[in-house]
């Protein structure tokens, strides 16, 4: 995977340091208040290197996003391919998304949320239509156990109910104390499961 993983390394190439260095610097002082020389100086280079690889600022904070949802998207697609039930599949979503959200890239997925706004709309189309494909991996799951009775509610209402229970998780989840992602994964689950019991 080429780009922002560099600092998990996963990718040790320029390029990859380059995003790894923009995702930390954005997630700290925001892409309105990192400039370029900040991310050349980051890893050793001269500001003009940088226009070897990108255009302009907003390409290097388009590129951080896209590689996360490349990067987070292949993530899913081997959660599902490694189950055979809806239940299994389901549960290995949450740990997956979990894992992006306060693991390896949290960096990046923080960069998304905050700095989505400093998006060019063609950019912003661009990312949607990517992360289109990250969702439809979860409504599919969540329609095939809609459909298998394990839970009623809609299964778009259900997945935007999950993204809210993974995407608080970076608030108060602690990756040092007794709760482990496995744990939280499992009661997120008994979250969507459980309906059906009542």
């Amino acid at each position: 995977m080429a780009g922002l993983m560099a600092i998990h390394g996963i990718d040790d190439s320029p390029r990859g340091r380059l995003l790894s260095a923009a995702a930390h610097l954005f997630r700290d002082k925001g892409f309105d208040r990192t400039t370029v020389r900040d991310i050349a100086a980051s890893v050793g280079i001269q500001s003009g290197s940088i226009f070897h690889h990108f255009k302009t600022k907003e390409d290097i904070l388009y590129a951080v996003m896209e590689e996360v949802i490349h990067f987070n998207t292949e993530r899913l697609r081997q959660a599902v391919v490694a189950h055979s039930t809806g239940q299994e599949q389901l549960r290995a979503l949450i740990r997956a998304e979990l894992q992006s959200i306060v693991g390896d890239t949290a960096e990046a997925m923080t960069v998304m949320v905050t700095e989505w706004r400093c998006l060019s709309e063609d950019k912003q189309a661009r990312a949607l239509k990517l992360r289109g494909i990250y969702e439809q991996l979860w409504l599919d799951v969540l329609t095939r156990l809609h459909k298998e009775g394990v839970f009623t509610t809609d299964p778009f209402i259900m997945r935007r109910l999950l993204t809210g229970m993974t995407g608080w998780a970076p608030n108060w989840f602690d990756r040092e104390g007794p709760l482990s992602l496995d744990d939280l994964a499992d009661i997120i689950l008994a979250r969507v499961i459980g309906e059906a019991e009542r």
